[in-house]
């Protein structure tokens, strides 16, 4: 369990990593301009897995993902996430060409199909190879750079990469997880990784971080985690951040999968005003009215029309 911070601490803390957010420069990422000062970026999830945790295999089947995933970017998804091996160790394990035969083909029938950003949650080399190759324009790797050669690959291409804080070795159990200070030591891993990424040559402006909510850890720390994200924002990177359905939300509201979208809804809300840019999500059409409503109140983005009490008689 991690202490909670003092009170006088949380709201400096997301001035803090709003400001950050307000000094985002714009990402070219996948022949798409993104004004991550401004605008907040819905990346839709569609992993091809037969046991993933979300719809348990609903979008397994090529056919099935594909059309997830347009439908995904119709409903307002900027990027899609596509993925063929899930993070949890509860899982069977899948092997690089498994794994290679449920993401290549995905993304080369999502890109003959639609312009949207297509990102790969994959940690293999060989697979981000692939992907990049098929036309993938990010890797999102939960591993954070750990598996030798990820780093060197995406600073051969022109592919961002999102670095996700984890602990435990690739599929594997980390049982209860221990912190000191959860939001101190995810930060400092996520700038050792990112000085890790720089050094391999990837620039600054092909960075994403991810704090890794979940990601071995435990509901109090993906809370606080939320409540200080400030100080993950105030990193000055654009900042993803994975909540959509996740066991934190659910064992905080008492809700099984499937009734989680008003608390993924109400984190996501608040993780934008602290300063988050991308959100990785399965709800699309619903997080992007509350992210607009969001921006809006922030004073990001017009409303999309203005009629009550503005008649001139």
């Amino acid at each position: 369990m991690t202490a909670r911070p003092a009170e006088t601490t949380a709201p400096a803390a997301d001035a803090a990593g709003s400001a950050a957010a307000a000094g985002l420069r714009p990402r070219i990422i996948g022949g798409h301009t993104f004004d991550l000062a401004r605008r907040v970026v819905i990346m839709a999830v569609v992993n091809r897995t037969p046991d993933s945790f979300y719809d348990r295999g609903a979008t397994y089947a090529l056919e099935a993902a594909t059309a997830a995933a347009l439908r995904a970017a119709a409903a307002g998804a900027e990027w899609v996430d596509v993925g063929g091996v899930p993070f949890s160790p509860d899982t069977p394990p899948v092997s690089e060409a498994e794994e290679l035969d449920r993401v290549v083909p995905l993304i080369e029938a999502i890109r003959a199909q639609s312009d949207v950003v297509v990102s790969v949650d994959t940690y293999n080399p060989a697979v981000a190879s692939a992907a990049i190759e098929a036309g993938a324009a990010v890797i999102n790797d939960v591993m954070g750079l750990r598996v030798p050669g990820l780093a060197e690959v995406v600073a051969a291409s022109d592919a961002t990469v999102v670095i996700a804080h984890s602990r435990a070795e690739a599929h594997r159990h980390l049982r209860r997880p221990s912190y000191g200070d959860v939001v101190t030591e995810v930060a400092a891993y996520l700038r050792d990784r990112v000085a890790l990424a720089r050094a391999a040559g990837i620039p600054e402006e092909r960075i994403v971080i991810d704090p890794g909510h979940d990601l071995n850890k435990n509901t109090l720390h993906s809370l606080e985690l939320t409540r200080r994200l400030g100080e993950i924002t105030a990193l000055g990177l654009p900042t993803l951040v994975a909540l959509s359905n996740k066991d934190f939300i659910g064992e905080t509201l008492d809700r099984p999968r499937g009734e989680r979208l008003i608390g993924s809804l109400a984190t996501a809300v608040l993780c934008v005003q602290a300063g988050a840019r991308i959100l990785r999500v399965h709800n699309v059409a619903q997080t992007r009215d509350a992210v607009r409503m969001t921006e809006a109140v922030l004073g990001l983005r017009e409303p999309a029309r203005l009629r009550h009490n503005m008649d001139a008689e």
